[in-house]
């Protein structure tokens, strides 16, 4: 999954943390199914904002989670 959108080894586990982090978060407030399907949505923020040089896990998510929900809102509204 990870390899294939070419990213570097040493940010896989980042990556993989940060994901497991927003995605337990979102299946719990029901913004996700409880499902074992990742998330593409999901992991394309966290990917593009690792790119923009986000590295802490934890910043990631919360991040992540911001602009996952605020997209999902947009959605609604639409």
């Amino acid at each position: 999954m990870l390899v294939e959108r070419g990213l570097q080894a040493m940010n896989v586990e980042l990556v993989s943390d940060a994901y497991a982090i927003a995605a337990n978060y979102l299946r719990r407030s029901g913004a996700i199914p409880d499902t074992l399907v990742t998330n593409e949505s999901l992991l394309e923020i966290i990917i593009k904002l690792l790119q923009h040089g986000e590295l802490n896990k934890i910043r990631l998510a919360n991040k992540a989670i911001g602009r996952f929900e605020a997209q999902s809102g947009a959605r609604a509204v639409a």
